[in-house]
């Protein structure tokens, strides 16, 4: 996969279409990432990106059921890496310099990964 975790992304397909944020996890066999916001919430946790509700039964008897707001994972497709030298989404590349595999960005020709 292109993505690695800890990259900045913008989601172009979506309910959160425009939004940016930072991945989390990636799931090569699945071809899926989860993406973290870059807002907070009332405790200070990030906020997901294409979070969903799951509603939670109560396990124990007197128990408050709940809901539960969770990330759910994108697929590659919907996400474009932000280059980082431009500040704006773009494809991305692979290819080989001084013998090791780089990736770089396919608008401004860069190199991403600075080893």
């Amino acid at each position: 996969m292109k993505l690695k975790t800890g990259d900045t992304v913008e989601i172009i397909a979506g309910k959160d279409k425009g939004a940016r944020g930072r991945i989390i996890k990636v799931m090569p066999k699945r071809m899926m990432v989860l993406v973290e916001g870059h807002e907070k919430d009332k405790e200070g946790v990030n906020v997901p990106l294409n979070a969903v509700t799951k509603h939670q039964k109560p396990r124990t008897m007197g128990e408050q059921g709940k809901k539960i707001r969770m990330a759910a994972p994108l697929h590659i497709s919907k996400v474009m890496l932000i280059d980082p030298h431009s500040d704006k989404p773009t494809r991305v590349g692979r290819r080989i310099e001084d013998g090791n595999l780089v990736r770089y960005a396919k608008a401004s020709n860069e190199t991403i990964d600075f080893k």
